[in-house]
């Protein structure tokens, strides 16, 4: 197996496909004012493609399926699948596509894009940061991005709460989005 440094961007132009066994789309939001609670959708598809010469020219999409929202409780997951948070029964999907890439220095990258949820669009930053790429054992260029974004989940409809005694509310309105892309390149 051989890996390429973040110098190699260049060679890295072509059109990718997101490996989701070896991906993962999580986010994390504040419960109770006192802990997080990390989550992450198991099923969603995504490809972007690269242009090493000028990264501006670069896109990205992702499909994310709502009902495969996972928690690790059953209950909190049909709460969030519920009409008081993604009412996925007539949003069942969430969307972004990318508007604009820019590289900012060698191994990072500034994705800004289009965020849909609850029948919202909104633009959203993401800033991620390339790991490196290998070819697989099975021949395939595989590459590797992570980062994330904080948003507003107010800003897409997700208003639902409720105050606790102590002061403040049971989940935060700041949400952390995290993306842990592995990708290989299309044939």
């Amino acid at each position: 197996m051989t890996t390429q440094t973040a110098t190699d961007t260049g060679q890295l132009t072509g059109t990718y496909t997101i490996d989701p066994s070896h991906s993962r789309i999580g986010f994390v939001a504040r419960h109770a004012m006192v802990t997080k609670v990390r989550g992450g959708f198991n099923d969603f598809a995504g490809t972007f493609t690269i242009d090493g010469e000028t990264p501006s020219a670069s896109s990205a999409e992702l499909t994310i399926e709502a009902t495969s929202i996972d928690t690790r409780n059953a209950d909190r997951d049909a709460h969030l699948k519920s009409n008081d948070f993604f009412a996925m029964d007539e949003y069942p999907q969430l969307t972004f596509r990318s508007t604009a890439i820019e590289q900012v220095s060698e191994t990072d990258f500034r994705v800004t894009g289009d965020l849909t949820l609850r029948g919202v669009t909104k633009p959203v930053t993401i800033d991620l940061e390339y790991s490196g790429s290998a070819i697989d054992p099975w021949g395939n260029l595989r590459v590797g991005f992570e980062g994330s974004t904080q948003v507003n989940r107010k800003d897409w409809g997700l208003n639902w709460n409720t105050a606790l005694e102590t002061g403040g509310v049971l989940v935060s309105e700041k949400v952390t989005l995290e993306f842990e892309i592995s990708a290989t390149k299309n044939a």
